[in-house]
């Protein structure tokens, strides 16, 4: 086979179309009629907020070099997140 030019392959092919609309319709199933994108996201902003409120003079700049070091986003409203 390395004497040949060209290498013993097949083309294998499959299109997952199917699989992933089957895929969705389960997530979409799971997640339920009742699931509000904005809530949820609201609620994850006010996690975040409690999570890093009330925060020491170490640890807030313990926080403020991680997020400038990019190991956690930024707040958006930027600053200190106990304001």
């Amino acid at each position: 086979m390395a004497d040949r030019k060209t290498p013993d392959l097949r083309t294998f092919e499959t299109d997952l179309t199917a699989q992933e609309a089957q895929r969705r319709a389960a997530v979409l199933e799971a997640i339920g009629p009742n699931w509000d994108p904005v809530a949820v996201m609201q609620a994850e902003e006010q996690a975040y907020r409690m999570l890093y409120s009330d925060l020491d003079e170490d640890q807030q700049r313990i926080y403020d070099e991680l997020v400038a070091a990019g190991v956690l986003p930024a707040h958006p409203g930027g600053g200190d997140v106990s304001a």
